[in-house]
């Protein structure tokens, strides 16, 4: 979807990538159905999702309402947000997730420069690193 934003944007197109948060819709005390446990997978992080609906002690964070209103909201941003995460859950996860995957990009800098061209530098440059 990144891709697609960047190329439509030159006609004036602009694409939201929506990342919501859990919110309090009924579902996880009323209408979810899980199927049956398999052992197999226990030790799957999907797992996570059959001991979420499990725990009817669990409320999700979000409101529907204020998360509905924010995407509706972006529609008329200009431009147009890349990213909207309605939800405290999901801005922690993503801020977790991308924090982790930096420190894994940044640990393999050295071996990343290392597969330069020998000449780099000498010749027409295609490409700017924003990273020194």
């Amino acid at each position: 979807m990144e891709t697609v934003a960047q190329e439509v944007a030159v006609s004036g197109i602009g694409c939201t990538i929506v990342e919501p948060g859990s919110a309090r819709t009924g579902f996880h005390n009323r209408s979810a159905r899980v199927g049956p446990r398999i052992p197999a997978y226990d030790a799957s992080p999907s797992r996570r999702i059959n001991d979420i609906l499990d725990d009817t002690s669990l409320h999700s964070p979000g409101d529907p309402g204020k998360m509905v209103d924010a995407m509706i909201a972006s529609v008329v941003e200009e431009p147009a947000p890349l990213r909207l995460t309605p939800g405290s859950d999901s801005y922690k996860h993503i801020t977790r997730t991308l924090s982790t995957r930096l420190a894994q990009l940044r640990a393999q800098r050295d071996l990343a420069c290392s597969t330069d061209c020998a000449d780099r530098g000498n010749g027409p440059r295609f490409f700017q690193s924003d990273e020194s």
